[in-house]
């Protein structure tokens, strides 16, 4: 193969790994996985929720989900 098909070929590989990286989540998913780590980790006494993008207030966000149309926060209690 030429130095350009290569070139090319490696350009579209790097692509569709980052685009496979930033796949979006639903945010029950990602509710989950964050609420594992948390509480592996002793946390106790929190609150996890999934809002609209210009309902998050006072609360912390820690990731978005659903493609990005929702914030997924979290609360101390």
């Amino acid at each position: 193969m030429s130095k350009p098909t290569l070139l090319i070929l490696a350009a579209t590989a790097l692509l569709l790994c980052q685009a496979a990286h930033a796949a979006p989540k639903p945010c029950d998913e990602l509710k989950v996985e964050i609420a594992t780590k948390l509480d592996e980790k002793g946390v106790k006494g929190y609150e996890l929720t999934a809002v609209d993008n210009d309902k998050v207030g006072d609360a912390k966000v820690i990731g978005s989900c659903d493609g990005g149309t929702k914030k997924l926060t979290y609360v101390r209690k």
